[in-house]
């Protein structure tokens, strides 16, 4: 039988996640134990020789007093020490020996000597340092699992986001009545009643109704959301002040917070690079300490040392360079990265791309939806006859906002989105390839294209044909506002750059990173964003199919590359990538092309992706360091090599060492938590 085979065979093993040394354990049961063995171990330490040597005191004495060391030691090692014999009989099954391994081997061999010595065998037995190795370990397992379950809080937190009921409405007006049902009798279709205060019980659109509403706890974004008729509703979210009636869009598993929840359980799942070199680390340093122990138990028996001496030594051995810090040291920075990423609207799908983040040379950015808000507006004017830009919106918003062309929706849209009261029309008429014309207050108003103007023998003011002719340059459409023979206005509709692009283009300069434009627009089109962000570099009319080629030729440059997409057309970039970020848009989270989801779709969250694998990897690498070099230095203590000079650390030293090195990285890894996204 190939020895060195079965050993690569556990490596692969452990390092592909299969053996779990909690599997079946809770925080409250470490919690429990601890505490039972911490009362069962202080009459072990009380009527021991340990603490009366050291302290100088002599023992309440009376019949059977002699076997309470040993009675209380050995209720310790039951108790306490079922889950270490339990997790090392699944790691040796499982042929991974790992730290249970390592502690039931310590605890049994400690356990095995004391009562050999009870029975007549000459030495000094090691019921204290028995219970104390186990209350002690106890305690380090409770503190690590409990900041592993604070660390992987995020789904649970997302759980109790949906309300239990939801109220139902059926009929309309005056047959209306509401019905409390659970959430989970709720289908696409039916209507629900959010009332002030409560949840959104599932994804809809606002069938009526005003309000605003907090969704913080999906999408990250600290202020609320106003609401109106046709918005979308998430699931999980908590209604404002106002009452809104939702039609029922999608349920259960189909809901955002249903994807979201699926990609935070899928990144907690993956493993990083980082994760498996130590898991790998872990492993081996298991063997070097079985090796180790055996060759301090060989040189102590063989340079005349008593047995209680050497297995003493074997125990501190075995104890002190379990590997748990080691198995720590990554998986809990991990965990709190992919939850503070989920708590920010960074859902972290594969946790390899948000280590690579970090790497990153180069940014690519599809344009329309992810720079660009994808949706025409008004992004320029210019107006004559003393009309103020406001006033000249404001009017052509109200002849357009009867029709139904697209570009009509823009002059609408940008006047609401300034805060414009839009007034009434009369005689509204389309007049077809020219544009539409209605009487607004009184006034006898068109808004059109050119061919408006040639239908209508208007020349346009010098002004307004010299922003004409710069709005075409940048490729973008011109609408005029005419009033008789009279044009008032000029607007420019185009695909709007959202208000977030600049900033997140300049903190990806001052990280020290390209930015690229790639898109399927002309290139004057391209070129004029470019120019409003500051994009250094931009690559257009590319075909959907050909985005990949031009990102591997971006890496053949020998640049490190994210792209950021929606995850269509873009899927097959997205996956060439080094780092694919897809755009999550809030209700349609579940992007299975990207590494990771922006569900508030803001560009400027690339940023903060990388802001978040820079403080994991330096949180990581603190880590490791700190686990590798504690074990590098006591392993050698632990053996005894400064016996010589009187420096000897017994057992429950070494499990106290043992435990507060993991402790250490505990903290460690929860300072992340501090790190301003």
């Amino acid at each position: 039988m190939n020895h060195d085979s079965h050993a690569g065979h556990a490596a692969h093993d452990a390092v592909d996640g299969t053996h779990d040394k909690h599997a079946g354990h809770s925080v409250a049961m470490f919690r429990d134990k601890f505490w039972t063995s911490l009362l069962l171990t202080l009459p072990t330490l009380i009527w021991g020789h340990m603490l009366q040597t050291a302290l100088g005191y002599t023992a309440p004495s009376f019949p059977g007093a002699r076997w309470i060391p040993a009675v209380f030691g050995t209720a310790v090692f039951i108790y306490g020490g079922r889950p270490f014999l339990e997790g090392a009989l699944r790691e040796i099954r499982d042929r991974l020996p790992g730290m249970m391994t390592l502690i039931a081997l310590a605890i049994t061999v400690a356990f095995g000597f004391s009562a050999a010595v009870l029975l007549g065998f000459p030495g000094m037995p090691l019921w204290e340092e028995l219970a104390t190795l186990v209350t002690i370990m106890l305690l380090g397992h409770w503190l690590e699992m409990r900041s592993i379950s604070q660390a992987q809080g995020a789904l649970g937190e997302l759980a109790k986001l949906l309300p239990s009921t939801a109220v139902r409405v059926h009929g309309e007006g005056t047959d209306e009545h509401v019905e409390d049902v659970p959430v989970s009798e709720l289908r696409d279709g039916d209507v629900v009643l959010v009332r002030p205060g409560a949840s959104v019980p599932a994804d809809g659109v606002v069938r009526s109704g005003q309000s605003s509403v907090d969704e913080a706890l999906i999408t990250g974004e600290s202020a609320s959301v106003e609401k109106r008729e046709g918005a979308q509703v998430i699931a999980g979210t908590i209604n404002g002040a106002g009452s809104l009636r939702v039609l029922v869009t999608r349920t259960g598993d189909k809901t955002a917070l249903a994807g979201i929840m699926r990609l935070v359980e899928q990144a907690q799942s993956s493993r990083s690079r980082a994760q498996i070199l130590a898991d790998r680390a872990a492993f081996w340093l298991t063997w070097v300490a079985l090796g180790a122990g055996a060759a301090t138990l060989v040189v102590w028996l063989s340079i005349g040392a008593s047995p209680a001496t050497a297995i003493e030594r074997l125990v501190t051995v075995l104890v002190i360079a379990c590997p748990h810090a080691l198995g720590l040291a990554v998986p809990l920075v991990l965990a709190i990265s992919t939850t503070l990423g989920a708590r920010s609207g960074l859902l972290v799908r594969d946790r390899r791309g948000l280590e690579d983040a970090r790497n990153l040379t180069t940014v690519v950015f599809d344009k329309t939806g992810t720079l660009t808000l994808g949706e025409h507006r008004v992004v320029a004017m210019n107006v004559t006859g003393g009309l103020s830009e406001d006033a000249a919106l404001r009017l052509a918003a109200a002849v357009e906002r009867d029709a139904e062309h697209p570009v009509a929706r823009a002059i609408v849209k940008s006047a609401e989105e300034r805060g414009l009261s839009v007034p009434s029309t009369d005689t509204f008429k389309a007049i077809p390839g020219r544009g539409v014309s209605a009487t607004v207050e009184g006034r006898e108003l068109s808004v059109g294209g050119p061919n408006l103007l040639v239908s209508l023998s208007v020349t346009p003011a010098s002004a307004l044909q010299h922003f004409a002719e710069e709005a075409a340059a940048r490729g973008q459409g011109v609408i005029y506002l005419v009033e008789g023979t009279n044009a008032l206005a000029a607007f420019a509709v185009a695909d709007a750059v959202r208000p977030e692009s600049a900033e997140a283009v300049r903190r990806l300069h001052d990280a020290g990173i390209e930015v690229v434009m790639m898109t399927g627009d002309a290139r004057a089109v391209a070129d004029a964003v470019a120019r409003e962000l500051g994009i250094d570099v931009v690559l257009a009319q590319v075909l959907p199919e050909d985005k990949a080629a031009n990102i591997e030729r971006i890496q053949k440059e020998g640049k490190r590359v994210a792209m950021v997409g929606d995850g269509v057309n873009d899927a097959p970039a997205l996956v060439t990538a080094d780092v694919g970020i897809a755009i999550g848009a809030g209700t349609s989270v579940a992007v299975e092309a990207g590494d990771i989801v922006l569900v508030r779709s803001d560009p400027r969250d690339v940023s903060r992706i990388i802001t978040l694998s820079r403080a994991t990897y330096r949180k990581m690498v603190q880590n490791l360091w700190w686990a590798a070099g504690y074990n590098i230095v006591a392993i050698p203590l632990a053996a005894g090599v400064l016996a010589p000079i009187g420096v000897v650390l017994s057992p429950a030293v070494g499990a106290v060492l043992m435990s507060l090195s993991t402790i250490i990285v505990a903290i460690n890894a929860q300072l992340l938590r501090r790190v301003k996204l």
